[in-house]
């Protein structure tokens, strides 16, 4: 994997949002008091969720410095005295006040994430959690294509309390509709995506159509009422995190993760490479980073994670377009089948095809 990081570039910020459900990841990680936990670190947001549940130890981890300059940013944001003062300075709630937010929390950074903020100000004032690549890619999506497609009226329907039946029937006969079917084959597409929302690195080792998948898992959801109440569909749609807020930003949630903020350690580097450093780890979250390897790849970093983590240890991850299962390459993990498809099954991240647990024996 080392040599991603010279394939990719890593300067600016790729995702403002853990694009993955904490709810399910706590709950298959039943992280508790004492435990160390190894978590791919991304926009932040599910290794505070995982700071909500007491642990001795986070330890975020990331090759991209900028996410990383983000995660200590959000960090800070913890340290305001107010939940109200951490949203604004986020960009969840509406603010005036954002530079000065930021100035209050700015001796909280390190020289150089200070030195990243100071430069890049202009993403602070706009709401820091709209400004990675792939929120950018959701709002071109949601303002110039979607209203090419249906009304404003349309889209605030979609989301409207119907059951099971009503939904079904609003998606068939009102919004699949040919323009719907057109306009997301094409934005969704393996080529549109690689270059506008995240990294043709990044799918490389997809061989399945991209669009066709991912119309598939939407369709699916769009069907569901389970998609009136999912914040990561209010957020592409209609560009907030409505009617909830992602787990770590959540008001009941502040004060925990506030309480335990010192117990997260940042690091640049891969996972399998840092776990040297921290003996003794009993949970991983390690989002997606398998679908970026090829089968040698994954080979040899799901073993390393596997060697150096303790007896017992708890491992989850998603599979978005890419089969990998790390219990499928050692036998010393138990694949906690019923766990991970009844977790998969309620999972807001609707275009996951699997959230995946594996237990070390």
């Amino acid at each position: 994997m080392s040599s991603l990081t010279h394939r990719v570039d890593f300067g600016f910020i790729r995702y403002a949002n853990c694009w993955e459900d904490a709810d399910i990841l706590l709950e298959a990680l039943q992280v508790k008091p004492g435990d160390r936990v190894l978590s791919v670190a991304s926009a932040g947001d599910n290794s505070f969720s995982l700071l909500s549940r007491d642990p001795e130890l986070v330890v975020a981890v990331d090759v991209n410095r900028v996410q990383l300059h983000l995660c200590e940013l959000k960090k800070a944001a913890f340290t305001l005295p107010e939940h109200r003062q951490f949203l604004e300075l986020l960009g969840f709630a509406e603010s005036a006040r954002r530079t000065q937010l930021f100035e209050a929390v700015s001796n909280r950074l390190s020289e150089n994430a200070r030195a990243y903020w100071k430069q890049n100000s202009s993403l602070i004032e706009a709401g820091v959690v709209s400004q990675g690549k792939f929120e950018r890619y959701f709002a071109t999506f949601r303002s110039r294509l979607l209203p090419l497609i249906h009304g404003k009226k349309r889209v605030t329907q979609l989301f409207a309390a119907k059951n099971e039946g009503a939904q079904q029937k609003f998606y068939l006969e009102e919004w699949n509709t040919w323009r719907w079917r057109m306009f997301f084959r094409i934005f969704f597409s393996k080529y549109v995506m690689g270059k506008y929302g995240r990294d043709p690195e990044f799918l490389k080792e997809v061989k399945v159509p991209v669009s066709e998948y991912i119309f598939t898992k939407a369709e699916k959801h769009l069907c569901s009422p389970g998609a009136q109440q999912n914040f990561f569909l209010h957020h592409i749609m209609l560009g907030t995190f409505s009617p909830q807020l992602p787990h770590y930003a959540r008001k009941e949630n502040f004060e925990a993760i506030r309480k335990n903020i010192d117990r997260m350690e940042l690091r640049e580097g891969y996972a399998e490479m840092l776990l040297e450093d921290y003996p003794g780890i009993t949970a991983m979250n390690l989002s997606n980073i398998f679908e970026y390897m090829n089968p040698e790849q994954f080979r040899l970093t799901g073993s390393a994670l596997i060697a150096r983590s303790a007896p017992g240890a708890r491992f989850a991850y998603w599979n978005l377009m890419v089969p990998r299962r790390l219990s499928g390459i050692d036998e010393r993990l138990v694949y906690e089948k019923e766990i991970s498809q009844a977790l998969s099954a309620k999972d807001k991240g609707f275009f996951y095809n699997q959230f995946i647990l594996d237990r070390k024996a």
